[in-house]
């Protein structure tokens, strides 16, 4: 038998397994890298008998997308056979990789602990050393059951049930089995590097309603050096956190009695948004858009209409007002059809293009909120452009520029997905055809790298997602633009062409930041808390020495603030290394200090945030040095944030 391995012809004997294959087609070096193969989209064990029907073979190394996957996952298992010989009355459930990691679920009858994790572990390196193979089998579907009923796992005839299959694959490691798909690595010594790392609880299924069971999170790389690397960032990513800097900065805060995903915004977070929003206003004022706003609920037949009621109601919640139901808008694209509708549209008035920071509610699960990530009430940065269908390329490439000259001024890098038409949708074959290729003929144009996110389209439209690459490297969907031509038709919005005739317009949905809460808090991330100074809701700080330089900090104050400045003094009767330290907490991009020699000499001492520290500046240069730095980003197009390691 004749295969090909990586383009290179491999002689195979009759029954020879991937291993055999890929060990002949590659160097030493690089097989000692892999961990299963793939022939064409399938991937298979390595133990796996090269199927008749492959003529390629090609490998999966460790350090891939696809390599790293199967090493979490391999990983889980390896967890869940320590958590079974340890605490053998605990139930498995399921147990996937994901995104830098891999979590299972248990079912246990205490809270799993910080030593039980460190017990976990330690067993987990004891299997890693007996360097045991997974070995892969299958039964039948009245087997599996009778065989994981007998061990008292009443979960996995439940999961069985639901895949609809009669035949299922099985894999075993030392004592340990579990109902799986599969790949994994060929021995438990291929997981060389692991770390659990949290314990949280998880409802089964995700449903409220059912039992809450006991989720272990850990990570798994290809090397000690990947682990080490991404346990840093862990780190640095636990000093980010947003939801701390916000108490630690007085941003914003969530209260029980209030209701939960539903934040508080403090007065100097409010001024921070509020900062961001202009910024917003005026960007989107310089494009050409109209600022327009629609009322927070609407009748629920707008949102049957509409396809919401349909198929996004779980996500929103409804009043009623004079017997009259109405629907909480969970986005603002029906009233922008309205505002529309006001008065007949010529194709000359195309494209219209209506922004609003439109307040809106979805019903998210309590167990998904996340500090201002995820919450229930936020305000979208949304913007609905209504054109002819000849206008949909240079519209969506003049918002492709739009989104890159606004994510370089937070000095974002970042990715680009195309999602095609999900499987829950509404609207026609043709009109989605044509949508996707707009939006892909658009990414071609624009010179810009994408991948393709097949079924992940919006339920009306196909959609370009912009996730953003934060300083440490995390990725956040933030931006995206959709093409709809559903909407249009079933709210029968037209405008009169050049040959006095109505036709159909298409319309762009787009949210360029996303939601406000949410964008704050990735950037807040992002920078660590230290905004830039165009951006920081108190940009300067006058600290005084002793009560005798109130009156000079007072005359300051008016100086800089006449200049625009947003500016606070401190003038408590404290030491001066106490309030600086306070003012460095607090992340202020500058601390003006006040003694006697300042005031002698009518100049304040500058301390910058980033330890510059010009010393005595005269007034009128100090409050220009700090006007200098708030213009910075707009004249240079770009912030720079950074970690060392």
């Amino acid at each position: 038998m004749q295969i090909e391995v990586t383009g290179k012809p491999v002689e195979l004997a009759d029954g020879a397994t991937c291993a055999d294959a890929l060990e002949q087609g590659l160097s030493k070096k690089q097989f000692k890298k892999v961990v299963a193969a793939k022939c064409g989209e399938a991937l298979l064990d390595m133990s796996t008998t090269v199927p008749t029907t492959c003529s390629t073979i090609e490998p999966v190394f460790a350090e891939s997308e696809e390599g790293l996957a199967i090493i979490r996952h391999s990983a889980a298992h390896l967890m869940a056979e320590a958590v079974k010989k340890l605490f053998p009355s605990a139930k498995v459930t399921i147990g996937p990789a994901i995104q830098d990691g891999f979590y299972y679920d248990f079912d246990y009858e205490r809270p799993f602990t910080p030593e039980d994790l460190e017990a976990i572990e330690k067993e987990m390196l004891s299997s890693v050393g007996a360097n045991k193979p997974f070995v892969r089998s299958t039964m039948s579907k009245d087997e599996a059951k009778k065989f994981f009923s007998e061990k008292g796992e009443d979960y996995k005839p439940e999961i069985m049930d639901d895949l609809g299959v009669d035949e299922f694959s099985i894999y075993t490691q030392g004592e340990f089995t579990d109902l799986c798909r599969g790949p994994h690595v060929a021995r438990t010594g291929m997981i060389k590097a692991f770390k659990l790392l949290s314990v949280a609880g998880a409802y089964w299924r995700g449903d409220e309603k059912n039992k809450q069971l006991q989720r272990i999170y850990g990570t798994a790389w290809q090397d000690p050096k990947a682990l080490k690397k991404h346990l840093f960032r862990l780190e640095e990513a636990k000093k980010r956190d947003h939801r701390k800097l916000g108490k630690q900065l007085d941003l914003f805060s969530f209260n029980d009695e209030v209701g939960p995903g539903m934040p508080l915004w403090h007065p100097k977070g409010m001024l921070l948004r509020t900062i961001l929003e202009d910024f917003e206003r005026k960007e989107h004022l310089k494009r050409g858009y109209d600022l327009v706003q629609g009322p927070l609920i609407l009748k629920r037949e707008m949102w049957e209409k509409s396809g919401h009621y349909e198929n996004y109601r779980e996500n929103m919640y409804f009043t009623e007002i004079d017997d009259q139901a109405y629907g909480i808008k969970p986005m603002n694209c029906l009233a922008h059809m309205m505002i529309y509708k006001r008065k007949i549209m010529s194709y000359r008035d195309l494209p219209q293009r209506y922004f609003e920071l439109g307040v809106v509610h979805r019903h998210e699960k309590s167990g998904v909120l996340h500090g201002l990530m995820r919450v229930r009430t936020f305000t979208q940065d949304d913007a609905h452009l209504i054109c002819r269908p000849d206008q949909i390329s240079s519209e969506i490439l003049d918002l492709i520029k739009f989104y890159q000259d606004i994510y370089s001024l937070f000095n974002y890098e970042f990715d680009v997905e195309l999602s095609t038409r999900p499987e829950k949708s509404i609207g026609s074959d043709e009109d989605w055809d044509v949508s996707t290729e707009a939006l892909r003929e658009a990414l071609n144009e624009s010179g810009m790298e994408y991948a393709i996110n097949e079924g992940d389209g919006a339920f009306y439209g196909p959609k370009i997602d912009f996730h953003l690459r934060d300083s440490i490297g995390r990725s956040w969907q933030c931006g995206t633009i959709q093409v709809d031509f559903t909407l249009p038709e079933r709210f029968d919005i037209v405008y009169v062409g050049e040959d006095g005739e109505r036709h159909r317009p298409v319309m762009i949905h787009r949210a360029m930041l996303g939601s406000i809460e949410r964008f704050i808090g990735v950037l807040t991330e992002h920078c660590a808390g230290a905004y830039p100074v165009w951006l920081a809701p108190e940009q300067a700080r006058l600290l005084n020495v002793t009560d005798a330089q109130l009156d000079f900090v007072n005359k300051a104050k008016a100086l800089f603030a006449a200049k625009g400045i947003r500016i606070e003094s401190d003038t408590r009767n404290e030491k001066l290394g106490y309030k600086i330290r306070e003012a460095q907490v607090e992340k202020i991009p500058y601390m003006l200090v006040i003694g006697d020699k300042e005031v002698e000499a009518g100049c304040v001492n500058i301390r910058s945030r980033d330890g510059e520290d010009p010393g005595m500046v005269p007034l009128e240069e100090a409050a220009q040095m700090i006007l200098d730095a708030a213009k910075a980003p707009f004249e240079t197009g770009g912030m720079s944030y950074s970690f060392s390691g």
